[in-house]
C-alpha cells in the first residue's frame, strides 16, 4: 500500500490556482507592426462566437475568419479574444455584429485592408454568411503570383 504524505492535502482540499483576472472589454490592444514595409496577411480563426438574438434573446452561434494586411499597427491576440468575449449577452443582429467588428478594428489599427467573414450557424432552417470588408483610401494589393501546383507541368 503506498504511503501517503501528511504534508500535501488530499485532492479535494486544495485550492484552484489563481488566475489573472480577466473580463470582457471592447478595447483593442495594439502594437507596431514588426515589418510594415510589406504586404502580409494576418488571418485570426474564431471558431467560438456568442451574442444573443435582440428578438427573441437566444444566444446566436457565428464562426468568424479575419484577414488583415496590417499598415504602421497589429491588434494584440489576447484583447482580440476578449473583445470578441465582450458579445457574449449582446443582443445584436448578425449584420450590424460583423460591420462593427470591421469598424472596431479600423478605428483601432488604420490596416491597408481588412476582410471579416461570419458564417451565422442554421436557426430556423437558415443560416447567414456575412462579408464586409474596409481598403484604406489608395492601397492596392500586389499582384498574385500563380505558382504551378503539385504535380503540374513547369
Amino acid at each position: 500500500m503506498p504511503r501517503k504524505n501528511p504534508a500535501t492535502p488530499p485532492l479535494r482540499e486544495r485550492a484552484a490556482p489563481a488566475l489573472p483576472p480577466t473580463a470582457p472589454s471592447r478595447e483593442l490592444q495594439v502594437f507596431p507592426n514588426p515589418n510594415p514595409g510589406r504586404d502580409y496577411v494576418i488571418r485570426f480563426d474564431v471558431p467560438e462566437f456568442t451574442c444573443l438574438c435582440p428578438l427573441t434573446g437566444q444566444p446566436d452561434f457565428a464562426h468568424f475568419d479575419i484577414e488583415i494586411v496590417p499598415d504602421k499597427l497589429c491588434v494584440e491576440l489576447k484583447s482580440l479574444k476578449l473583445y470578441f468575449w465582450s458579445y457574449r449577452n449582446d443582443g445584436a443582429f448578425h449584420e450590424k455584429v460583423t460591420n462593427t467588428i470591421v469598424d472596431d478594428l479600423v478605428q483601432a489599427i488604420a490596416p491597408r485592408f481588412v476582410r471579416v467573414s461570419a458564417n451565422w450557424f442554421v436557426r430556423g432552417g437558415i443560416g447567414t454568411h456575412i462579408t464586409a470588408e474596409h481598403r484604406k483610401r489608395g492601397w492596392k494589393p500586389a499582384v498574385a503570383v500563380a505558382l504551378p501546383g503539385a504535380g503540374s507541368q513547369v
